[in-house]
């Protein structure tokens, strides 16, 4: 077993007359954040590493010849610091005065106005004057891509980007050349940025140098409403702030959780925005011929009445896709069961095999938090790169900062940190059980050791029970199943689906799963089918069932197919329930209202269930949300927003593996589900990492 790091010693630090213990080695500028003591800076970030760079948060120290530049002076026992000296004032004053020299004029055109460090610092600390008269230089723009705007000239050289490209995105593309005047930030080799993370330089710049290329030229920030909400483009669940104005979502930040994202959010949840106002369904519409027609809620309702009078429950199915709450979930499935008596019902539209039975099964049962206290990880068949880039930031984190050993049973892929790829079969989990394989000698030996298994890969497969038994046999042999501790681990792309599994929206008994339903559909053996939001199954699977009712937000492939089109209320439309990869249960809040007669997805199955004549069991949302808590404890309102710990019970199936690989492939990341495929920025990042891609295997062959 690995010894656990011992703590620093604490050492005495006085600044402005206040008293402190921090631990040795820390900076004078985290003991004064600590004490709540303001101390300017540019280059400094608590994420990463220290550069010095910008000399703005100069102190003054007791004994020192000159002010010291706090974030990088560690603390030492009864140091004293005074940061509102005439010396600390008048340095920075200076520095402030060289900041400036070269920085443009263009504060009322730049986006950054209203949110820039440099404004507000060089206000509160800087001079009301300048002694330099000299023409200013110009830097040339650098293309980053289709999320990244440049205006280089701005820049003050503080290389957060680049500490952040190299140490926390993995992606060491961003670096700095020349020196003095010369100096310039850019990519080393004229390209865009190959990152998943590549939006979060425009939080981290501290002046108007990276600005958000979307956003470009949009709105002022005192202009937006902000609404606090949940990112459900990936599993992770990220907190994120909707900025919105006129009922428009301009654009979409992270919040700090600490817990889940840190400060961090994907590309993919920051940028997909556009697609919320792109090709939205905005009326009832009924089949009139071969057109889909607008129409009322009562005639659409009527139409699907009189469809559905005297059909065969067992000729009736529904399908339901990735990015619904509890509360959407809930209403489609018990619509489904009990309004139209089928049990012809599924979520699990990329054809998971697992149903919901024992939760510790389908979920990730350490928390996110926990891993940076894990020293191994096992991935089978996971590209967390891909499926939840955040998280695997949070892995490369744990790489670098404690040499966490990462090892991989699947395909070979970049995850932007060293893995030891274990190859490809299943059957590898079999020499590890029996100790076989030198990896085994890591897993032993590690103090809090995790699994983690791609659920796309893994969970799909024929042999998957097979594998989930070996994964968790796994686990408990190497000791990553304890009282404190529970080290395996299922990792989803999609938090609908998890949600999904929560509410029981699969077959109960003997009902058609996804596969099922789409070959009974071909078969001709599917009367009414409803489809509830995109999956990852092409449309066409689907096309052929006598009567189908789509309710989604998009006009789409599968609205296509529909007799009847119901408008529903994406993510920033509707309040709602998301379980995240971890089992945490959020709560995601409203920011605009529905386009026009769109409503939300559980009012619509509520309505509609009393025109059929069969009445779902509430009538608001306080009502849904008790009888969802009564389903599942995890959704229960003392424990939204914690995670619960699921039960540990035995699950999988005993039996041999297939000797077929497990692929770490995700097609088409940046297109995963309807409101990705309908925003123009992510089909130009689809582009982008296509074309990348080709080059790659362009250049291997």
């Amino acid at each position: 077993m690995t010894t656990a790091p011992q703590p620093a010693p604490m050492v005495k630090v006085t600044i402005d007359g206040q008293t402190t213990e921090m631990p040795k080695g820390s900076t004078i500028i985290q003991a004064a954040k600590k004490l709540g003591i303001e101390i300017p800076h540019f280059c400094y970030h608590e994420r990463l590493s220290v550069a010095g760079n910008c000399r703005m948060c100069l102190v003054d120290l007791e004994g020192a010849p000159k002010p010291v530049a706090s974030c990088a002076w560690p603390v030492a026992d009864n140091m004293v610091v005074n940061t509102q000296s005439e010396r600390t004032q008048n340095a920075r004053k200076g520095v402030m005065e060289f900041l400036l020299i070269n920085h443009p004029l263009d504060c009322p055109i730049c986006d950054q106005g209203g949110e820039c460090d440099l404004q507000d610092i060089a206000v509160s600390y800087g001079s009301d004057r300048t002694r330099f008269h000299e023409a200013k230089r110009a830097v040339a723009d650098k293309d980053l891509g289709p999320l990244v705007e440049t205006v280089m000239t701005r820049c003050i050289h503080c290389t957060r980007c680049i500490r952040f490209a190299t140490e926390i995105a993995g992606v060491p593309e961003m670096g700095a050349t020349g020196r003095g005047e010369n100096m310039q930030v850019g990519t080393y080799v004229e390209q865009a940025l190959a990152s998943e993370l590549s939006g979060n330089m425009i939080d981290l710049c501290p002046v108007g140098a990276l600005t958000s290329k979307p956003y470009e030229f949009t709105a002022r920030p005192w202009e937006l409403k902000h609404t606090d909400s949940i990112d459900v483009m990936d599993a992770l669940g990220s907190h994120i702030r909707i900025d919105h104005r006129d009922g428009k979502v301009m654009r979409v930040v992270p919040r700090e959780c600490n817990e889940i994202n840190e400060e961090w959010l994907s590309d993919a949840g920051r940028f997909s925005y556009d697609g919320l106002a792109n090709n939205r369904l905005t009326h009832p519409m009924v089949r009139k011929g071969k057109k889909l027609t607008a129409t009322t809620w009562q005639e659409a309702f009527a139409v699907i009445a009189e469809a559905a009078k005297g059909m065969r429950k067992n000729r009736i199915a529904g399908v339901a896709g990735n990015l619904l709450c509890a509360e959407d979930l809930y209403a489609f499935d018990h619509f489904m069961k009990d309004t139209l008596g089928t049990d012809n019902v599924d979520c699990r539209t990329n054809g998971l095999t697992i149903d919901g039975k024992v939760r510790a099964a389908y979920i990730m049962n350490t928390p996110i938090a926990e891993l940076d206290k894990v020293d191994a990880v096992l991935l089978v068949g996971c590209n967390p790169r891909l499926e939840v880039p955040v998280l695997n930031a949070r892995l490369r984190k744990g790489v670098l900062k404690r040499g966490m050993k990462v090892a991989s049973i699947g395909a070979p892929v970049d995850l932007t940190y060293p893995v030891q790829t274990l190859g490809e079969s299943p059957k590898l989990l079999d020499d590890i059980l029996e100790g076989k394989h030198p990896f085994a000698d890591v897993l032993r030996e590690a103090t809090n050791g995790v699994i983690l298994v791609g659920a796309r890969a893994v969970l799909t497969r024929p042999d998957s029970q097979q594998i989930l038994d070996k994964a968790r046999e796994v686990a408990e042999m190497y000791g990553f199943v304890r009282p404190d501790w529970n080290g395996f681990n299922v990792l989803h792309q999609a938090t609908g689906r998890i949600t999904g599994l929560d509410m029981g929206v699969y077959p109960q008994k003997d009902g058609y799963h996804s596969g099922g339903i789409a070959e009974a559909v071909k078969a001709g053996k599917i009367d009414l089918l409803v489809l509830h939001g995109e999956s990852q199954r092409p449309a066409s699977d689907f096309e052929g069932a006598k009567f189908t009712v789509f309710i989604g937000t998009h006009d789409s492939p599968y609205a296509q197919l529909a007799d009847v089109v119901l408008p529903a209320a994406a993510y920033t439309e509707k309040a709602g329930l998301w379980a995240n990869v971890e089992g945490r249960v959020q709560e995601g809040h409203m920011a605009v209202r529905p386009p026009m007669e769109a409503k939300e997805d559980w009012k619509i199955y509520r309505a509609l269930s009393e025109v059929l004549g069969s009445k779902l069991p509430f009538d608001n949302q306080t009502q849904l949300r008790a009888l969802i808590a009564k389903l599942n404890k995890a959704y229960a309102p003392e424990n939204i927003g914690k995670v619960t710990r699921a039960d540990w019970k035995h699950f999988g199936m005993s039996g041999s593996v297939r000797e077929e690989g497990l692929s770490t492939s995700v097609p088409a990341y940046y297109l995963s589900n309807e409101i990705m495929r309908a925003s123009k920025v992510m089909r130009d990042c689809q582009d982008l990492a296509d074309a990348r891609a080709a080059q790659t295997m362009k250049k291997a062959s």
